[in-house]
């Protein structure tokens, strides 16, 4: 229990490191700026539900065709009736998205998405991995150098008294979570779901 608790606290720490900045576990299916809101503008504008259906699992397909549907009609009837119509498929399309990862929906975001989610689309949009890998690579590299050195220098007085001690063993902790959370995050399946117990696992740490 105490392993897997501490290994969820690394990944945390791990995906700030990645993101270059702090910032909360969190998906950008759910921001206006992300693509699945981006490919629903488009989606409503030509009236072809088509092209959103890979965004769910096939019980939600149904429920999204509806919703389509009662949008297009809804926002034929005037500007303020498109901006409610169009609302409601965007919350209705990430939620039903969401569900189907096994994650929870808590209303739809404002503003960019985070550095290494635009890095991740931009990787697939022009087909080369390698800035993206590079950089993570590079930055996970000095993570892991940078709480060794802190470890290693504390390790050389840890028994000069009991103060000296506990600066080590803060140190070796947080070096040997960091690099255990690493190797959870390379070895786990991902997904929203998993993200999301992430996050509740560092509110409550």
């Amino acid at each position: 229990m105490a392993r897997s608790f501490l290994s969820a606290f690394a990944v945390v720490c791990f995906a700030g490191v990645l993101l270059f900045v702090p910032t909360t576990v969190s998906a950008h299916c759910d921001t206006y700026a992300g693509p699945v809101i981006t490919e629903a503008k488009q989606a409503l504008e030509k009236g072809d539900v088509t092209p959103l259906l890979k965004w769910v699992k096939k019980d939600g397909e149904a429920q999204i065709r509806d919703a389509f549907k009662k949008a297009v009609t809804v926002r034929a009837k005037g500007p303020e009736a498109k901006e409610l119509a169009d609302q409601y498929f965007f919350e209705t399309l990430v939620r039903i998205h969401r569900a189907g990862e096994g994650a929870s929906f808590t209303g739809l975001k404002s503003g960019p998405i985070e550095p290494i989610e635009a890095m991740t689309d931009k990787a697939l949009a022009t087909g080369n991995i390698n800035e993206l890998a590079d950089k993570i690579a590079a930055h996970v590299k000095e993570g892991i150098k940078e709480r060794f050195t802190k470890a290693n220098n504390a390790k050389k007085s840890v028994d000069k008294s009991v103060e000296a001690g506990r600066e080590y063993v803060e140190a070796y902790v947080t070096y040997l979570h960091y690099v255990i959370g690493i190797h959870s995050a390379i070895m786990a399946k991902g997904g929203h779901a998993e993200g999301a117990e992430s996050g509740e696992n560092k509110h409550a740490e």
